[in-house]
């Protein structure tokens, strides 16, 4: 009521020649606030500048920042899985210089598989019969290595179940526990106890006279069918006991393949070991382990397609780099195999063709445009609307108040009171739209001074009335 009181004091009164044309003026006011030619407001245009900016913010980034920064484990320096990752590293950058690698460190594959569980790596390198991260999805197989059971010559074992109460050399390596485990799975699938079967590790320097002298029956190797661990154990065992050994054949791969899935059944061609003899002589059905390009499986299929486009497009730069790459090949997008699923931003590049990794965090940005081009839109609009209404809003109070003074001139003393109620009614509204900078400070103020004045003129004419003596007639 104080503040109030004040407006009502502050509001200057206005002289009885400007009162004919307070109306009109008040009025015509009205008229251009809500008529087509309203005055542009300045909210919608700060909108659309603030868009505007955040546009070419986006714009910037996109053409300056690097697109993607990926983090990908590789094993202990001078490791196959090392030597690999670099080079995967070095060819990524320089093909694609808005894409950065990060190398991340781990001890093994256990440390790898460990690293995308806990989403510490975007990539890494797992081995399907090993370790296996269960979020893990498969980007490209990089090797296919046979399990290779290698006897010598006229040796007696002709098939796996013989292989119970024998001796089997491993050669030493940095897998050597993963091929152990490797042995175990397939004899277990043969219900052969693992400790009936005794294992040594061995250097490849001394594989060859081992077998020669008896003290392992065979040798586990597991290795690509080119140059590696399988065909270097086939050559040591031939030098040392003059005859060309055999591969044992695995005839029950599918079934093993069913009860361990990180196995996968694979026909090795005759010749695949050594062409001369040909070893093996004839094919041979066996069983095989990948190492393959993994991601988590939250992430984005853009990125886990244009990933493995990059690999794809780039082996022969990749071979150039190291021979480790020779052997990379695309997932079966069709594979339903429940160890290390295709990615389906993967299964959908194979399938169909996606577009190149730029051309789909391009779609993002106009997508990301579209989006900030509505919302700016509709903001605008909601803001125009807003703006509309409360014109109108104003101008119904306006009305009010040049009603009010039009009433006041013609009420009699007990309407006066009833009408001054509601002027200060309406001040207080008014009051309430100063504070929070909504209502129109000029307009109201000649409005609510207008009225004032009807009303006190009216009270003075009343008073003057009264005060008036009746004529007097004569008798």
């Amino acid at each position: 009521m104080i503040r109030t009181q004040l407006i009502i004091k502050e509001l200057e009164p206005v002289s009885i020649e400007k009162l004919g044309h307070v109306q009109d003026a008040i009025e015509r006011r009205c008229e251009i606030q809500i008529g087509g030619n309203r005055p542009l407001r300045t909210a919608p245009l700060l909108i659309a500048g603030v868009l505007s900016i955040a546009a070419a913010l986006v714009a910037a980034v996109y053409f300056w920042s690097p697109h993607a920064n990926l983090r990908v484990t590789t094993g202990p320096p001078g490791s196959t899985a090392y030597r690999f990752i670099t080079a995967f590293a070095s060819v990524t950058e320089a093909t694609h210089p808005r894409v950065r690698i990060k190398l991340v460190e781990v001890p093994d594959l256990e440390a790898s598989a460990k690293a995308i569980e806990d989403h510490t790596t975007d990539l890494g390198i797992v081995r399907s019969d090993a370790v296996i991260p269960s979020n893990g999805e498969t980007i490209a197989i990089l090797r296919r290595d046979v399990v290779a059971f290698i006897v010598p010559a006229k040796s007696s074992i002709d098939k796996i179940p013989n292989l119970a109460g024998k001796t089997i050399g491993i050669p030493q390596g940095p897998l050597q526990k993963y091929n152990e485990q490797t042995l175990d799975s397939i004899l277990s699938y043969y219900n052969i106890p693992a400790n009936s079967v005794k294992r040594v590790f061995l250097p490849l320097t001394g594989i060859g006279a081992a077998v020669r002298d008896k003290q392992v029956a065979a040798v586990l190797a597991v290795g690509p069918m080119g140059p590696g661990e399988a065909v270097d154990v086939v050559s040591a065992i031939k030098l040392a006991t003059k005859g060309s050994p055999s591969i044992l054949a695995i005839d029950e791969a599918d079934a093993i393949n069913k009860r361990v899935p990180g196995l996968e059944s694979i026909d090795v061609p005759a010749g695949a070991f050594r062409g001369r003899p040909p070893i093996p002589d004839d094919t041979v059905t066996t069983l095989a382990i990948t190492y393959r390009f993994v991601a988590p499986n939250t992430m984005l299929d853009a990125v886990a397609g244009a990933i493995a486009r990059s690999i794809f497009k780039t082996k022969a730069q990749l071979v150039a780099k190291t021979p480790l790459a020779s052997q990379i090949e695309a997932p079966d997008p069709d594979d339903k195999n429940p160890v290390l699923p295709v990615h389906p931003g993967v299964a959908s590049y194979l399938n169909s063709g996606e577009q190149s990794f730029f051309d789909e965090f391009q779609q993002y940005f106009y997508l990301g445009g579209m989006v900030l081009s509505m919302a700016g839109s509709a903001v605008a609009l909601l803001i125009g609307r807003f703006n509309r209404k409360k014109s109108e809003s104003d101008l119904r109070q306006i009305d009010r108040l040049i009603a009010l003074a039009d009433k006041a001139l013609a009420a009699q003393a007990s309407e006066l009171k009833a009408l001054e109620e509601e002027l200060n009614g309406i001040i207080a509204w008014f009051v309430k739209g100063q504070a929070s900078g909504t209502a129109d400070s000029a307009a109201f103020s000649i409005a609510i001074t207008h009225a004032q004045h009807a009303i006190e003129k009216q009270r003075e004419t009343l008073r003057q009335g009264q005060a008036s003596p009746l004529p007097q007639h004569a008798s």
